[in-house]
């Protein structure tokens, strides 16, 4: 049921337009995972467990439902996630993206993005994949001690990740490695072996992530001993020296790259812009000239399937986000920028004055969260420090 919003918006033009797929099942449930991802209960990395074909099938379809919001718009980027896509049969991989193809115009250096796990690697499937058009991945490494990954549930061993990466430097255009950090019992001398082995393949793109205890998971029913604060803080500031001396910017909270190798897709989030999600659980964000709206889809994938077999539709909800939470929703964006935005991208993506945030602009600033450049809207470091107080300005 759509919410609409009593004021209207004006935008001046649509932003870019992306696409995310979910592909909602995984070898093994991680404990600290709070994602929608679904244990494979028969067979592990050879698709068995689930119905491959008909999942991809409710991917088409679900596809088709949203080609009359976005028609004639391109996409200049796609990214797969899960769950573990790498799962995927190199055939299944090409008949859905070969199905893309067919309904939707991509740009002509369109980035493709598929999350894999080490665990489920395979040279062959990796070949294939980047056959199909794959042309980016995203390996879930977390760490290459085998000690710290058994701690954190993961399937694979610090020789396997090894592997992994070389093989995907061998057949992708970029990659990207998923590290983890203030991991259990973790010191700065293991952290520092972790950056320096990813820091050895000289892989374009890097995302580090401070392992948090989520609601939901085993490790928030069970949580194992993290480092202190002060330890942590102390890790990342190690982590960064590092990266920056081996030629990374941090552009983003989490993530680090080579010049001209940050991930398109995710740019395209946090600048606030369109796209179009897929899949069991998946979300989703559309604007028309006078409106923006937010999509979810159902989470399991039995019931997401069933939904779109049986009313070719799964979302559960579409709503119209109110002219009052705009303001919110891009700064929460804009503001893990680095280098933030162009102030006048926040008319450009929502259709408002930035005279709107005036106030909380100024508040910001005074506090030393925001930069006082009047052309830009970008986080002091103490603001990328405190990164939840300064959005909570804009509340």
């Amino acid at each position: 049921m759509l919410n609409s919003s009593p004021n209207k918006i004006a935008l001046t033009a649509l932003p870019p337009l992306a696409l995310y797929i979910h592909f909602p099942w995984c070898e093994k449930k991680c404990p600290y995972c709070d994602f929608n991802s679904h244990q494979i209960k028969d067979g592990a990395g050879n698709g068995q467990g689930f119905d491959e074909a008909r999942y991809i099938k409710a991917l088409i379809a679900d596809l088709e439902s949203e080609l009359p919001r976005i028609w004639g718009r391109h996409v200049h980027s796609i990214f797969i996630g899960g769950g573990t896509p790498s799962l995927l049969s190199p055939e299944g991989m090409d008949e859905l993206l070969s199905a893309i193809r067919a309904r939707i115009t991509l740009e002509p250096d369109c980035e493709i993005t598929m999350e894999a796990n080490p665990g489920s690697v395979e040279a062959e499937k990796f070949s294939t994949f980047a056959m199909s058009g794959i042309n980016r991945v995203s390996l879930g490494i977390q760490s290459f001690q085998d000690e710290q990954l058994k701690a954190l549930g993961r399937i694979h061993n610090g020789v396997q990740a090894k592997q992994a990466i070389e093989v995907a430097m061998q057949h992708f255009k970029s990659v990207n490695l998923d590290l983890m950090y203030g991991l259990p019992n973790q010191s700065l001398v293991a952290a520092k072996a972790d950056i320096d082995t990813a820091l050895s393949f000289k892989t374009p793109h890097l995302s580090l992530y401070n392992l948090t205890l989520e609601p939901n998971t085993y490790f928030a029913s069970f949580p194992p001993k993290l480092p202190n604060e002060d330890e942590i803080d102390a890790i990342f500031e190690q982590n960064l020296k590092l990266l920056t001396e081996a030629g990374y910017t941090r552009y983003e909270v989490s993530a680090y790259a080579k010049k001209d190798q940050e991930c398109k897709h995710n740019l395209n989030y946090w600048r606030f812009g369109d796209y179009i999600g897929i899949g069991a659980g998946a979300h989703g964000k559309i604007s028309l000239p006078n409106s923006i709206t937010r999509q979810v889809r159902e989470r399991h994938p039995e019931t997401y399937m069933q939904a779109m077999e049986t009313n070719g539709n799964a979302l559960i909800e579409a709503r119209e986000i109110p002219t009052k939470d705009l303001p919110f929703e891009f700064m929460l964006n804009a503001l893990r920028l680095t280098k933030g935005v162009d102030t006048n991208t926040f008319s450009e993506r929502t259709g408002l004055p930035l005279s709107v945030i005036a106030k909380n602009l100024n508040e910001a600033s005074n506090k030393g969260l925001l930069d006082s450049n009047p052309s830009k809207l970008k986080a002091t470091e103490q603001g990328l420090r405190y990164l939840n107080n300064l959005q909570e300005l804009f509340l």
